[in-house]
């Protein structure tokens, strides 16, 4: 199925970017309790792999491949990373 995905439209990472229109999303939360473990966007994500055949990929796991990948930055205003 990964393969697949790469032979239409060219890479995994052009595909799943695609999704985000090839910019991270900047939550700038302020607080832990403030990150999400889903987002909107996860959900499509989640659901459009698994209209692909992909199993085990809800919206918690895509929202951590998300936030693992830099297509989403999640780190506490707070926190040194930022500056």
């Amino acid at each position: 199925k990964f393969i697949e995905i790469q032979n239409e439209f060219g890479s995994f990472s052009q595909y799943i970017w695609g999704f985000v229109n090839g910019t991270p999303i900047d939550n700038r939360p302020k607080a832990l309790s403030d990150v999400p473990a889903t987002t909107r966007i996860s959900d499509i994500i989640s659901k459009d792999l698994k209209k692909r055949g992909f199993k085990f990929m809800g919206s918690t796991v895509v929202y951590a491949h998300m936030q693992a990948t830099g297509m989403v930055n999640d780190h506490l205003e707070s926190c040194f990373i930022r500056n």
